[in-house]
C-alpha cells in the first residue's frame, strides 16, 4: 500500500514553495538535503534548488529522516495538518492520545492496546497516514512544543523540559543537542516581555475561521464565555493539575492561550484539549471540496466556509468528531458527506434546514428535471 509520503506530488510541492503559497502551510514540509533542515512552504529563506529538496507530509516524518526544524520559519507554528483526519479513526484517536502525552510514560504496545489494535497494525497506519512511526510523532510533539515554549515564554529550561513531556532535563538537553547541534538555551531569542501569570502560547489554525459562530456555540452549551474570551478551570483528577486556561482569537490564524497550572506536566494535555474544543485542526479547503459535491450544501459552505465543530473537553468516543452524526433522519443523505458528516449537519443547522427540507429539495429538482 502506498503511503501519503509516496503519493505526495513532489513537483507540485516545489511549485508551492517557489510561490510561498500559504494554502499549503502545514500540509507538507520541505527537507533540504544540503543543510539537513526542514521548512514550511512559506519559509522566507531563499528557496533551494529542486534537486536538493524532498517533501514529506509531517514534521515527524522529516525528523525521523534526520532533518532538524528551521529556526526562521519555525515549523512548530505551522497549522496542524487536518486533511487526513477522518480517514482513519484509529490514527485520529491515537494522535489525540499522543498529543495528551500517552507515549511520555508508556510504550507503543500499551497505546495500541488502548486502541484495541495490534502494535504492528498501529505502526503501519501511522506510516500510511503520517509518514512516521508513533514514537517519532511523540518525539516531534515534545520537541516542537519545547521550541514554542523556548521562543514564546520565559520558563527556565528545566520547566520547559517538564512542560513538554521530556522525562528528564538530561534527555531534553541531549535531544536538542542532537537535533540542533546546540543547547536549548541557545535557541532562545531574548525579548522584553511584560510580566504575566501563566504560560502564554499561540496556537495556529487554518483560515477562514468563524469565531463568532464558535463562541456562540460554546456559550450556548454552557461553557464560560465573556465576549471573545473562553475560559475553563483545570481539575487535578481530570487534567493532572489545578488551575485555569483561557483562549481568545489573536492575529489571523492564531488562538492565544494562557495556562496557569499547578503542575506544568499537564500542559501538553491541556493544549491538546483546547485544540479539540476549538477544532483547530480542521481543514476548511478539504471539507468544502468534499461537501460541495452536494448541491444543497454547496451554497451553504460557500457562504460560511469558516464554520468549525465545537469539541468536548473530554472525548472518549471511538468515532472521529468530523464523522459523528446525531441526526438519524440525515443518515442516508449524509453517507455522501463522509468523512465530514458532522460538518454537513452543522451547515444545515446554521442555515435552519432539516432532513425534510433536503428531501423536498430533491423532489423539486426531480420534478424540474422531468419537466425539462
Amino acid at each position: 500500500m502506498e503511503t501519503r509520503a509516496e503519493t505526495l506530488d513532489q513537483e507540485a510541492c516545489y511549485r508551492a514553495v517557489l510561490t510561498r503559497d500559504v494554502r499549503f502551510d502545514g500540509r507538507f514540509f520541505g527537507c533540504v538535503k544540503t543543510t539537513g533542515i526542514y521548512c514550511r512552504p512559506v519559509c522566507p529563506a531563499r528557496t533551494p534548488k529542486r534537486e536538493n529538496m524532498v517533501f514529506v507530509v509531517t514534521a515527524a516524518a522529516a525528523e525521523e529522516a534526520g532533518f532538524r526544524a528551521c529556526l526562521r520559519c519555525r515549523p512548530e507554528t505551522a497549522p496542524d495538518m487536518g486533511a487526513w483526519r477522518g480517514t482513519s479513526n484509529t490514527v485520529s484517536r491515537a494522535l489525540a492520545l499522543i498529543e495528551a502525552g500517552a507515549l511520555d510514560e508508556a510504550d507503543v504496545d500499551a497505546l495500541a492496546g488502548r486502541l484495541g489494535v495490534g502494535e504492528r497494525q498501529l505502526r503501519r497506519l501511522f506510516k500510511q497516514h503520517l509518514g512516521a512511526a508513533p514514537v517519532s510523532v511523540a518525539q516531534t510533539r515534545r520537541v516542537l512544543l519545547a521550541k514554542a515554549l523556548i521562543h514564546e515564554t520565559d520558563l527556565s529550561m528545566a520547566q520547559v523540559a517538564h512542560a513538554s513531556g521530556f522525562g528528564s532535563v538530561r534527555r531534553f538537553n541531549e535531544t536538542f543537542q542532537a537535533l540542533y547541534r546546540r543547547a536549548p538555551s541557545e535557541l532562545r531569542r531574548r525579548a522584553e516581555r511584560p510580566p504575566s501569570e501563566g504560560v502564554k502560547l499561540s496556537l495556529s489554525s487554518r483560515p477562514p475561521y468563524d469565531w463568532d459562530a464558535m463562541f456562540a456555540a460554546l456559550a450556548a452549551r454552557g461553557d464560560r464565555v465573556e465576549g471573545r474570551v473562553w475560559s475553563r478551570d483545570l481539575v487535578r483528577d481530570v487534567d493532572g493539575a489545578d488551575g485555569f486556561v483561557t483562549a481568545t482569537p489573536g492575529k489571523p490564524g492564531r488562538l492565544e492561550i494562557c495556562v496557569e497550572a499547578s503542575d506544568l506536566k499537564a500542559l501538553p494535555g491541556v493544549l491538546a484539549r483546547v485544540r479539540r474544543v476549538f477544532d483547530l485542526s480542521a481543514d476548511p479547503e478539504a471539507i468544502g471540496l468534499d461537501l460541495s459535491a452536494d448541491r444543497v450544501l454547496k451554497p451553504l459552505v460557500e457562504a460560511r466556509p469558516g464554520l468549525r465543530l465545537p469539541g468536548d473537553w473530554i472525548d472518549a468516543s471511538e468515532d472521529a468528531p468530523s464523522d459523528r452524526l446525531n441526526e438519524a433522519t440525515l443518515a442516508d443523505r449524509a453517507e455522501r458527506w463522509r468523512p465530514w458528516r458532522a460538518y454537513g449537519a452543522l451547515h444545515l443547522r446554521m442555515a435552519g434546514l432539516t432532513a425534510t427540507d433536503l428531501m423536498e429539495n430533491d423532489d423539486d429538482n426531480s420534478r424540474l428535471w422531468r419537466a425539462a
